[in-house]
């Protein structure tokens, strides 16, 4: 499995449509939606999942009337019970074979998180219909994961937490030897780095992606919250604790840099997973979730800084977290082939 700042193909999105995601609160998504699109499709090409015909024509409006250019997107009509492409999408693998770089899939079961949202029937079968969409090898492990669940530096180190990997809603039936067992030998990792538990509001579990993330190969940012007084502060100084001091897969010390929290962001009396690591690593692009708080520019410089090829993007969030994901959770990248596959069929 590449690392996501390795070259891409695409950008994966299936279009928001699920009213129940953001209770009362939907209206605004599809234009978070289109501003998504129109940073990235100058960095790549934008591959969107929509439910028919219609919802097709009306992405393609939305999207000319902030003058994305539409060669640039591609729709398929994959249909989805939700919108997060980063747990239910295709998770994509290459290899060097002859020469060439040759691309396949990895079909994890998708459960919705434990059965928390129902139903997923069509979710869980996107990658099949990506995988025969472009003619792709189909590697199936028969377990569950979700993408959100697990970063990787793409040299052979793997990041994830004990709160979601090893939760009995997941695969009750291994362990997590056995657990790494599968993740060694479908995404070709060799070194696995077990973080503890996610921030509150998270209902994946502990997602990885709202707490620390690959930025090279040998530097993580760690979300840290500075406020002792916060609900998140002993799970985070935690997470950060056993991250310092960590090797890569040849023994080499990594190094952690924190990432700030955003202030806490509620709505309705629910603390939301606002989290500036879930950011996206597009070809030359980073899209950051801002959260109208006073660490929206100290989280974006941070990121400029370790990111100087890119240009960091902010784009505001808090209406999208309100369906308890941010950028990350709702792209997955294909990397770049060269040897035919992956060319639509």
């Amino acid at each position: 499995m590449p690392a996501e700042w390795e070259p891409h193909a695409a950008t994966w999105l299936a279009w928001p449509h699920n009213l129940d995601t953001w209770p009362g609160k939907f209206p605004p998504i599809p234009s978070i939606y289109v501003a998504m699109v129109h940073a990235l499709h100058t960095s790549e090409q934008v591959n969107i999942c929509v439910n028919d015909t219609e919802a097709a024509a009306r992405v393609r409006e939305l999207l000319s009337q902030v003058g994305v250019d539409l060669s640039k997107v591609a729709l398929y009509e994959i249909p989805t019970n939700d919108t997060w492409a980063r747990d239910h999408g295709p998770i994509f693998l290459t290899r060097m074979h002859n020469g060439q770089i040759e691309l396949a899939v990895t079909d994890w079961i998708f459960n919705s998180w434990g059965g928390k949202y129902g139903p997923w029937d069509l979710d869980d079968v996107v990658p099949q219909k990506i995988a025969a969409q472009f003619g792709l090898p189909l590697f199936e492990p028969g377990i569950v994961l979700e993408g959100g669940s697990i970063e990787v530096n793409g040299c052979g180190t793997l990041l994830t937490t004990e709160a979601c990997l090893l939760n009995p809603n997941r695969n009750p039936s291994l362990s997590r030897t056995e657990i790494e067992e599968y993740l060694c030998a479908y995404l070709g990792v060799t070194k696995i780095v077990w973080l503890g538990d996610g921030i509150v509001g998270d209902d994946t579990d502990g997602h990885i992606d709202d707490l620390a993330r690959f930025v090279e190969p040998t530097t993580v940012v760690c979300v840290a919250e500075d406020d002792p007084a916060d609900v998140n502060y002993a799970v985070l100084r935690d997470n950060l604790t056993r991250l310092q001091g960590m090797t890569d897969q040849e023994g080499r010390l990594v190094r952690v840099i924190p990432l700030p929290m955003p202030s806490p962001v509620e709505y309705e009396g629910n603390r939301l997973p606002a989290s500036y690591a879930n950011f996206y690593i597009a070809n030359t692009v980073v899209l950051v979730p801002t959260y109208a708080c006073p660490n929206d520019q100290r989280a974006l410089a941070i990121l400029q800084a370790l990111f100087p090829t890119r240009q960091v993007v902010g784009i505001p969030c808090r209406d999208l977290v309100w369906g308890l994901g941010a950028f990350h959770c709702v792209t997955q990248q294909q990397p770049v082939a060269d040897c035919g596959l992956g060319e639509k069929k």
